[in-house]
């Protein structure tokens, strides 16, 4: 069973969180390439890579992906400042999106020569793994076909709104990135861009579905049981945050 070593931040800075993981991955990059480098013939899951779960939440900040469209980005840089929000320009998939407070932001950084050597398999065990636990509070969520992220009433066209969006970077197998979750989120925000690039869908939170606040610290618990479940692994919490 693999081992997916846990960290809940808190509340950090986008570009704090990027360069966190972009330490991780490349210390397991650095652990591949001595392996292959060797030319070594045993089966790749003999790696000693880790296992990364990263839980946060950043403040105000839209982030556009390496495929997406700056257009998407509705507003200027006025009135960026205006409303205290920073943007990135990232190197994961997909497009534009909002991260902020009331929002769990998980990043995984996996290598996935010891799970499964299939990036879209990934991303369906990341959408499980929402799936799961959103069934928990009675939320009946699904996939949208051509779409990556979770989605609900997926087959109702002029219903259909994402709940958790998804975007990930993989090299040599190794991810990183990974899932907004909209728990208690301002989704005011997700008006000032064209979120994911989808132009005739609409966004929503737990919290909106549910009526009342949601706790938070509840779903972390239930999204590493959901993750345990779904990646058959063990996850152990580490109090390390190593990116300070």
């Amino acid at each position: 069973m693999n081992i997916l070593f846990f960290e809940d931040l808190g509340e950090i800075a986008y570009d704090t969180a990027w360069d966190y993981q972009e330490k991780l991955l490349k210390e397991n990059l650095n652990i591949k390439s001595e392996w292959y480098s060797t030319k070594n013939t045993a089966a790749p899951y003999n790696l000693n890579t880790k296992h990364h779960l990263l839980f946060c939440s950043h403040p105000h900040v839209y982030t556009l992906g390496k495929s997406g469209h700056i257009e998407n980005l509705l507003i200027n840089d006025t009135r960026l400042k205006e409303l205290n929000v920073s943007f990135f320009k990232t190197n994961r998939g997909g497009d534009i999106t909002y991260h902020g407070p009331g929002q769990i932001v998980g990043y995984p950084i996996l290598d996935l020569e010891h799970f499964v050597t299939d990036l879209g398999k990934y991303m369906r065990n990341l959408e499980e793994v929402m799936i799961r636990m959103l069934a928990e509070y009675g939320i009946v969520a699904g996939r949208l076909s051509g779409s990556t992220g979770v989605w609900l009433d997926a087959d109702v066209p002029d219903k259909a709104r994402k709940i958790c969006a998804m975007g990930v970077r993989c090299s040599r197998w190794v991810t990183m990135h990974g899932f907004a979750l909209n728990v208690n989120t301002d989704l005011k925000y997700f008006d000032y861009i064209v979120p994911c690039g989808i132009t005739d869908k609409t966004v929503t939170s737990m919290q909106k579905e549910l009526g009342k606040q949601v706790d938070e610290t509840e779903v972390k618990n239930k999204l590493i049981e959901k993750m345990e479940e779904v990646f058959e692994a063990e996850i152990l919490t580490t109090h390390q945050q190593s990116y300070k």
